[in-house]
């Protein structure tokens, strides 16, 4: 478990982080959101210690996260960290040497990376000839090639294309052990919605929501979608004891349930009319950011 507590970040006279705690938990990948701003690359400098925290901890299965720990995490910073002038599996193989592998084991995983990310053919190429989108496989590709404990991506899928952000998603659900927390950001909400199990929100530096994706999407009351058949007026819900329209357009409506269970709000709606759909609706994740975040 990577446990962040209290992380707090004073410049002069403002604070960009004000006492931040979530977990990130083995297994697990975590969405890291918020608007530009918000405190999330200061927060992963701080736990992979490029940043120190003016106040606060991170700890490491339930003790402070050490020099020789950290050592062990892969991380992808928003700026790319890696060597243009450089070929590409030379500097795979000099980051896997860094982190304590033979320069064998360093080749054969980091050609292992390279195959599944497409770039098999460009290793031998210096990295500032490839295009920006494999620019950024290769800087994947390194801060997985030690097989890290824990992995922390700043913005992994920035200026991807979608078959690139295929690639990489199907890698990353390869790698993730069930011991290994994954944190990223990404302004993407669609690609947190698709990937994440957790979600953390940032907002002016503050934490405004953090939990599973299941749990977010369901902090509000339960909302249901009705479709009547025979293109039945839906407005005709509102009639119903214990419904509340929230919206209703021709056949379909949009209600909230207050004091019926869900079996018996669809019988009473088909006292109405024959009900074709009975569908809860789950907030998307965009919406969950916007309410957070307001």
């Amino acid at each position: 478990m990577l446990s962040i507590h209290r992380l707090t970040r004073v410049y002069g006279d403002k604070t960009v982080l004000d006492e931040v705690s979530f977990d990130v938990r083995p297994g697990r990948m975590t969405g890291f959101v918020g608007a530009n701003g918000a405190g999330k690359t200061t927060t992963m400098r701080m736990i992979v210690g490029v940043l120190a925290p003016t106040s606060g901890e991170v700890h490491w299965h339930g003790a402070p996260l050490t020099t020789e720990q950290r050592r062990s995490f892969g991380y992808m910073p928003e700026e790319r960290g890696l060597y243009p002038g450089q070929k590409v599996l030379d500097q795979l193989v000099f980051f896997g040497r860094l982190h304590g592998m033979t320069t064998a084991e360093a080749k054969e995983r980091a050609q292992s990376l390279l195959a599944r990310l497409g770039l098999t053919e460009r290793e031998d190429d210096l990295l500032e000839t490839l295009s920006l989108g494999n620019q950024q496989r290769v800087q994947i590709a390194a801060s997985l090639v030690h097989r890290p404990s824990a992995l922390i991506l700043d913005e992994p899928f920035s200026g991807l294309d979608p078959l690139a952000v295929d690639a990489m998603v199907s890698l990353l659900r390869d790698e993730v052990t069930p011991e290994m927390p994954v944190l990223f950001s990404s302004h993407q909400l669609d690609l947190v919605e698709r990937l994440c199990d957790d979600l953390v929100i940032l907002s002016g530096g503050r934490l405004v929501a953090a939990g599973s994706v299941e749990e977010l999407q369901s902090s509000q009351e339960e909302r249901y979608r009705i479709r009547l058949a025979d293109q039945a007026d839906a407005g005709a819900l509102r009639e119903v004891p214990g419904l509340e329209v929230l919206d209703a357009e021709d056949s379909s409506a949009l209600v909230r349930l207050t004091t019926l269970a869900p079996e018996k709000a669809l019988v009473a709606a088909q006292a109405v009319a024959p009900v074709v759909e009975f569908a809860r609706v789950v907030r998307p994740l965009s919406q969950i950011f916007r309410e957070a975040s307001a």
